[in-house]
């Protein structure tokens, strides 16, 4: 199975990931997981840092010759900030000392007070350094190589904009893995024209009054195998693992499977996927699902069928014309929330990053499912399941 795990904070001179479980011979460069990374810093309504942030990164282990080891791999993503700025040298240091301007007046809707009452903290920056979303610049780095480990078995996972504020998409209109790029093209990443348009709108007017939006993304799975997850155990259900990994998110607070809200209002004769069974599905022939409401899954298994998540995100605590009613720690006065960098919406950006919790999930699974301490051993023995099933 795969494991991962991040460090570093907004500010501080670098994120690192670790990932372990990675058969070896898998073929990686800095340059495909840069392009990955790249594509989460796109999306209107975003703000300055991303146009100089170029999360810069390092394989430190695990690599060599651009195929993994079967090692831990370990990558290094410099913060740009903290190298164009000396002010964070001495905020972030990790040398003994103390800030001369620590922040006091916390944020309605982030970590800042739930995480100084947890730990004692007295400045605000101990915890929103961490709390902020510039950490899934490393779950983006991991998820880079788990998307590549996961097209050796013929799957791959895309992401659009379906809601941005209350502009909303088609429903149903849904980009393949061949419109990845026009998808990635679209200043809000939605794959509807129409729709786009108002989402673009929605920014404006929200940019203007200094507020933030939220929206939905929906993330899909092409080409997943049959098979990931289980009935049997609880914590193994595929649909409890995506909605843990994609609720992780920062910002996020909501999670569907399928058309999860939607059928809890329809009967159960509409609500379900019939399944047929086609003769000209491959050399044996295949069961399908006529629709997608269950959303690729069924009793915590995928069933082979399009994987369908959702993930509903809310509008950023940290607005641009600061107006929410909170108390200043020290004195206990009502004040403003104070304000630090941020975005418009990061709801673009939001679908990249949930590919990524997504890609991550598929793949441990895979990993569990097929085993192999090599890449060939893996996709061959995901090939004489596959031969297995008609």
């Amino acid at each position: 199975m795969l494991r991962y795990l991040t460090a570093g904070e907004s500010h501080g001179r670098a994120l690192v990931v670790i990932l372990e479980g990675l058969p070896a011979g898998l073929q990686i460069t800095v340059e495909e997981i840069q392009d990955e990374m790249a594509r989460r810093r796109l999306g209107y309504g975003r703000g300055p840092r991303q146009r100089f942030e170029q999360d810069e990164l390092t394989l430190i282990g695990g690599v060599r010759h651009g195929r993994t080891l079967g090692s831990p791999l370990a990558i290094e993503i410099k913060n740009s900030e903290w190298f164009r700025d000396d002010k964070w040298h001495e905020e972030m240091s990790p040398a003994p000392g103390a800030t001369k301007d620590p922040l006091t007046k916390v944020r309605p809707g982030h970590a800042d007070l739930v995480g100084m009452q947890k730990y004692g903290f007295t400045d605000a920056r101990d915890v929103l350094e961490r709390a902020s979303a510039r950490e899934t610049a490393a779950r983006v780095a991991a998820g880079a190589v788990a998307k590549k480990l996961l097209a050796e078995l013929g799957t791959s996972v895309v992401s659009h904009v379906v809601q941005l504020g209350s502009a909303r998409a088609q429903v149903g209109r849904r980009p393949t893995v061949g419109d990845l790029a026009i998808v990635d093209e679209s200043p809000v990443r939605c794959f509807d024209p129409v729709a786009e348009a108002a989402m673009i709108e929605e920014v404006k007017e929200a940019s203007k009054d200094g507020d933030s939006l939220g929206g939905v993304v929906e993330v899909l799975g092409y080409g997943v195998p049959v098979g990931l997850g289980s009935h049997v155990h609880w914590d193994r259900r595929i649909d409890a693992e995506l909605a843990r990994a994609v609720m992780s998110i920062q910002a996020v607070k909501g999670v569907e499977i399928g058309d999860g809200f939607e059928m809890a209002g329809q009967r159960g004769s509409v609500a379900h996927d019939a399944i047929v069974w086609d003769p000209n599905a491959g050399d044996a022939g295949d069961y399908r699902r006529e629709t997608t409401h269950a959303g690729g899954t069924e009793g915590g298994i995928t069933t082979g069928e399009l994987l369908v998540v959702r993930a509903a995100m809310k509008p950023l605590a940290t607005l641009n014309r600061p107006t929410l009613k909170t108390v200043d720690v020290v004195t206990k006065e009502p004040t403003v929330s104070f304000k630090e960098r941020t975005d418009v919406t990061a709801v673009p950006a939001a679908g990249v990053v949930a590919e990524t919790m997504v890609a991550l999930v598929l793949a441990t699974e895979a990993l569990r499912k097929f085993g192999g301490d090599s890449v060939a051993e893996f996709t061959r023995n995901a090939a004489a399941f596959r031969a297995t099933l008609p």
